[in-house]
């Protein structure tokens, strides 16, 4: 029986001929006895063979192959790739899954040099540099998996409800947001491109377009030379965008039920493998998540003790733990949205409430993180002009952007999400460094 089975299978086989491939884990080569642990990207399963150490001159052909593959396992290096067959027997002493492989073959499909560069207790920046050694651990395999049920989830929610996935170009003629944190490049020869900050305008424009609901899971990149835990180069954002909305509180009902939704999925599929492996429950956030105005929010911080050192207004990273920690003690919530932000700590193209000054946006926090910026969009082309000059832009060369709402643009908002600092939350890392396929910062093109 040649047919490979997944390790994750191998539970639902009765005991008799399997194939199982994959990569060592550990070999332990005893005298009698030789045990070796084979992973695959579904879990990892103990091989057994009865070691025989000598022949006779007169051994036959089988008592010679078995001696062929004693000396085989004995040599096995860590993170070699093979495939063995032999017979599944299911043994509840086995602490591995309860149950084994006895072997009768094995194939060498890739032998690996005997010295691991890596071990899992290496520093984080020699990890990285051979990130495709560290991905090999259960936990890694296992936090690239739940990405990818959370954004399947996501995009269920969104394809259930009809909203339409759209691809943003990330080369651009002009800044996106601000000439701040532009990656710029030739672009042949004749003018300079820029790598998209964000696809904020493109999902503006498919409102324009008439497209109603958006939403877009793809690269942004910035140009900000920071080495903080939770700031890349480059990262994956989830965006959305909707249409005919009154205010901002439209766009957070919409990601609060877009997480719920996406949390819950987790946890039914991976809560508890996430328990097992990070020692980490997975709370499914209920709804409505709390909301707290910033200017409030700043004198909870300071009531608990903590004086904001920046001055303009906006929390900074220890003001997000304690407003956090203040939600988490007051309503036994993980997120908490902070609302109505300063026009001058906001971008030119949020709305403002005409009674109060403020804006019609929020921060999204997750743990004491800040993991989104959402906003109502200002839709009225005359308010856009005036606001992009009071932040020193000049509408000249906004020009392609403000042309979307000279022909008419609905009411809309919309939010922007990074992923890996979601995911870095959920599996309580301490770096988006741990939870990002290949990191990019100032420091790291490579691998």
């Amino acid at each position: 029986m040649n047919e490979r089975v997944l390790v994750k299978h191998l539970q639902d086989l009765a005991d008799g001929p399997v194939s199982v491939s994959g990569w060592v884990e550990t070999v332990r080569d005893q005298k009698k006895v030789q045990f070796v642990i084979l992973r695959d990207e579904s879990g990892a399963v103990q091989l057994v063979n009865p070691a025989t150490r000598e022949v006779g001159e007169d051994a036959t052909p089988e008592a010679t192959a078995a001696l062929e593959l004693t000396e085989t396992i004995s040599a096995l290096a860590t993170g070699t790739f093979l495939t063995v067959t032999g017979q599944l027997k299911k043994d509840e002493r086995v602490k591995l899954g309860g149950l084994e492989v006895k072997l009768s073959g094995l194939e060498i499909a890739a032998a690996a040099l005997p010295e691991t560069p890596i071990a899992a207790d290496s520093a984080q920046d020699k990890r990285m540099d051979w990130r495709f050694l560290d991905l090999r651990q259960a936990r890694n395999n296992l936090i690239f998996r739940v990405q990818t049920t959370l954004e399947h989830a996501m995009r269920t929610y969104w394809i259930e409800r009809d909203y339409i996935e759209i691809h943003s170009p990330k080369l651009m003629a002009s800044a996106s947001e601000s000439n701040a944190e532009l990656f710029a490049l030739e672009y042949f020869g004749e003018q300079t491109a820029y790598l998209a900050q964000s696809p904020q305008f493109f999902k503006q424009m498919a409102q324009s377009a008439g497209f109603g609901k958006i939403f877009e899971i793809g690269d942004v990149f910035r140009a900000d030379p920071s080495f903080t835990s939770r700031h890349a180069t480059e990262y994956t954002s989830i965006d959305a965008e909707i249409s005919w909305i009154d205010s901002h509180e439209d766009v957070a009902t919409m990601q609060e039920e877009l997480l719920a939704f996406a949390f819950k999925t987790v946890a039914d599929k991976h809560g508890a493998e996430i328990k097992e492996l990070f020692d980490i429950d997975v709370v499914v956030p209920t709804v409505p998540f709390p909301r707290i105005p910033l200017a409030e929010a700043v004198e909870i911080v300071k009531a608990r003790g903590y004086d904001i050192p920046r001055t303009d207004g906006d929390l900074d990273p220890e003001g997000e733990r304690q407003i956090s920690a203040h939600v988490q003690e007051t309503y036994g919530h993980e997120f908490v949205f902070i609302t109505d932000y300063h026009p001058e700590i906001r971008a030119f193209y949020h709305m403002r409430n005409d009674e109060t000054g403020l804006t019609k946006s929020y921060d999204l926090l997750f743990k004491g993180v800040e993991i989104t910026t959402g906003a109502q969009r200002e839709h009225r082309v005359e308010v856009l002009e005036a606001q992009a000059r009071e932040k020193g832009l000049d509408p000249e060369h906004l020009d392609f952007y403000l042309d979307f709402f000279r022909y008419g643009v609905p009411p809309h908002g919309g939010f922007g999400m990074g992923l890996a600092r979601v995911l870095m939350l959920m599996f309580g890392e301490s770096s988006i460094r741990e939870v990002t396929y290949l990191f990019r910062g100032p420091t790291r093109l490579a691998p």
